[in-house]
């Protein structure tokens, strides 16, 4: 047993170039996932006549699609540090447990959210707008995403029993091969192509779940046909109370971390819908546009979490350190040449989408303020991955309340309010960054650094 621990790539090959060759397949499948999500703004926003109020339903229902992924996303957490850790110790018996268990979990997710897409879409798209035509759009497009959301759903678990065991070549795969199918059956089922009725924003939605369902299929077939590390099989899914209050303990911060970006979302919305209809549908489209750069950073930061957590299960605190060294500095590398892009190329990129000039200008300047504050997030995502990977939620949860919560609503609530809102009340964004990088320093110098980890990890490896 010892011997397949120490032959696992985790924890012997250069942390440095290991982290590029796991981190590059998730950024670029990250990427691509973000960049289908471009692609659905691009073409509802050219439904004729209609462009500004389609995004606008988007933005309004992005909310809850991203409660989706927060839930998710956050169980993948808590299994893949869980997974990588068990592995790290040789114990496949309960590394196999914990896989079993969370795609029963993802299972009885889904049912949840199967309920509140046929009960409660009305009632929560009438919180945020009063016009007929967009909520009408909004509760089509809502309604298929969370009826039709197992494809989702169970993928990212399968996605997340791939990286936790190294194999993110094939995560990537099933996640590229749901874009592609997505990206090209959005015109298609939009505008009523090949003899295909033409369904609108519905098509949009359609569209979405029909990839997300590819890439379930694929990813399920990876797992339970090559994924050796781990055991597969109907008895794994027999309930766990306990393997599931362990993925939990891990999983509920990052969850709740997660659904931050949706509740904080839902609470944009409502205060930008109080300046203009324009600022709520620019916030839509610069927020897909940062998804882009965004989902990058998560990419690497799926890669932080295996290694260090499988490296802390052996407890080699050199490798530790040297991960989130590289963690660190290949993150905030990624949100700088972002930064970089969306800077040079602001006016270009918002010229793609078909909406009024008004609607241009307030995007583009959404990117010039927002983009300042990018050097924070790329420290933030990265300090929020390696605690995850540490064990330490917890802390987590604190730096995501500081820069999604805490910070940025009360500060856009008061801007808002002020004259000539909808050109600076994008400064609140840069500034939850800032004091989430504070918070997140604060809780690594005096949480962390007690078990000898993080003090070392910026002291350059001296060979002999």
């Amino acid at each position: 047993m010892e011997q397949e621990v120490s032959m696992n790539k985790m924890g012997v090959e250069p942390v440095g170039r290991l982290m590029i060759a796991m981190g590059i397949p998730m950024i670029l499948s990250m990427m691509l996932q973000a960049f289908y999500n471009i692609v659905d703004s691009y073409f509802v926003s050219a439904m004729e006549g209609l462009g500004d109020l389609a995004l606008n339903a988007l933005t309004l229902a992005f909310p809850i699609q991203m409660l989706m992924v927060a839930i998710g996303v956050g169980t993948g957490v808590g299994v893949n540090a869980l997974l990588s850790k068990y592995l790290g110790m040789g114990e496949r018996e309960t590394a196999s447990r914990t896989a079993g268990n969370a795609i029963l979990i993802s299972i009885c997710t889904y049912f949840v959210f199967f309920i509140f897409g046929m009960t409660g879409v009305d009632a929560y798209i009438k919180t945020q707008t009063s016009d007929p035509v967009v909520m009408e759009m909004a509760c089509s497009y809502l309604k298929i995403c969370t009826t039709i959301s197992f494809g989702s759903i169970l993928f990212m678990i399968y996605e997340k029993l791939l990286q936790s065991t190294g194999r993110t070549v094939l995560s990537t795969i099933a996640q590229i091969t749901g874009a592609v199918v997505n990206i090209v059956l959005d015109p298609i089922l939009i505008f009523g192509y090949f003899g295909i009725p033409k369904l609108g924003i519905a098509g949009a939605a359609y569209a979405t779940v029909a990839g997300q369902i590819v890439s379930l299929i694929l990813g399920m077939i990876f797992h339970h046909g090559l994924n050796k590390d781990v055991d597969t099989g109907f008895r794994y899914l027999k309930p766990d109370f306990q393997m599931i209050k362990n993925i939990y303990q891990v999983g509920i911060p990052a969850i709740v971390m997660q659904a931050l970006m949706s509740v904080m979302t839902y609470c944009v919305n409502v205060i930008f819908g109080g300046i203009s209809s324009s600022a709520v549908t620019a916030y839509g489209i610069y927020y897909k546009i940062q998804q882009f750069i965004f989902f990058a950073a998560f990419g690497l930061n799926n890669a932080i979490i295996p290694i260090v957590a499988f490296n802390y299960g052996k407890m080699d605190k050199k490798r530790i350190n040297s991960g989130i060294r590289c963690g660190i500095l290949y993150t905030v590398i990624i949100m700088a040449a972002g930064a970089l892009g969306l800077q040079l190329f602001a006016g270009r990129i918002i010229g793609i989408f078909q909406v009024s000039d008004q609607v241009k200008d307030l995007s583009i300047r959404a990117i010039r303020i927002i983009t300042a504050g990018y050097l924070f997030v790329g420290a933030n995502v990265a300090f929020q991955g390696i605690f995850q990977a540490l064990g330490k939620g917890v802390l987590s949860l604190y730096v995501s309340l500081t820069r999604q919560i805490v910070v940025v609503l009360p500060l856009a609530y008061v801007l808002s309010g002020l004259p000539g809102a909808e050109r600076f009340v994008w400064v609140a964004f840069p500034a939850a960054e800032a004091c989430g990088l504070a918070a997140a320093l604060f809780c690594m110098s005096f949480k962390v650094k007690r078990e000898g980890i993080f003090q070392n990890a910026f002291t350059p490896d001296v060979k002999k």
